[in-house]
């Protein structure tokens, strides 16, 4: 771990704040526009989640080629919360970081609405918001495990191929692009698949559809967060701490 995490200033906030919009643009987009609910007219409802996966991919693997230089593109808050328990990034860059990266989700999500407000499908989803699905009876404790399963295989892939210093990192943009868009393709259809709180909080706020306060902050906030976690600190000391030559660490995530 780094013993002096390397300060951020206002070009890494920026840079947080456009990759967390855009994410969740394009994200809560592809989900108003691929996604219709059942209807008396449709009883059955269309959902393309091959799409909305690979919009996932590419979007992250587009911001991260080129945000990450500036603040390591983390863009999620449960990813900055594991990389500050790794001693990364400082708790008061942290703070702003998860500040910025709300807010550029809300923003993300106010241009959807903007963009679709005479389309009537994109209201009917709530403009991406994430919820517990029926394919798990809308259980808090089922969409808690699936968002901290997803959440920490995604910490798992940015800490085994950014913070590992001796990951192949030419590859890091597309592994973890691919592991968001598999997991999204997964998971979204029993929770949304958020597996970052800023991008379910956009979404949950311009809508005004957080299924329920506690069960937003249990399974979209608190899951994703344990589940970064844990997946920070048990490959930081299972693979990486044993075998560590240096300081270690990509210096742009970290």
């Amino acid at each position: 771990m780094h013993d002096e995490p390397e300060e951020r200033g206002p070009a890494a906030y920026v840079a947080e704040f456009i990759g967390t919009f855009a994410l969740v643009l394009f994200v809560t987009a592809a989900v108003s526009l691929y996604v219709t609910p059942a209807t008396p007219q449709v009883p059955a409802p269309f959902i393309d989640f091959s799409v909305i996966g690979l919009v996932h991919v590419f979007v992250l693997f587009m911001l991260i080629q080129t945000l990450a230089v500036v603040s390591g593109a983390h863009f999620n808050p449960a990813v900055t919360v594991a990389l500050t328990v790794l001693r990364q990034i400082r708790p008061v860059d942290a703070a702003i970081y998860v500040v910025v990266q709300l807010a550029g989700a809300v923003a993300g999500t106010l241009v959807t609405k903007v963009l679709l407000n005479e389309f009537e499908n994109a209201d009917a989803v709530n403009y991406g918001a994430t919820l517990l699905s029926d394919k798990i009876d809308e259980k808090v404790l089922l969409g808690m495990l699936a968002e901290g399963i997803g959440t920490f295989f995604l910490v798992w892939v940015i800490v085994g191929v950014a913070v590992n210093p001796r990951a192949a990192r030419d590859w890091a943009a597309f592994a973890i692009g691919a592991t968001l868009g598999l997991l999204v393709m997964v998971i979204a259809p029993l929770t949304g698949a958020g597996l970052n709180p800023a991008r379910s909080f956009g979404p949950a706020l311009v809508s005004g559809e957080f299924g329920g306060v506690d069960n937003f902050l249990l399974a979209y906030v608190l899951a994703p967060v344990i589940g970064a976690v844990l997946a920070a600190l048990l490959y930081f000391n299972l693979v990486i701490a044993p075998g560590k030559k240096g300081p270690g660490g990509m210096g742009p995530v970290g």
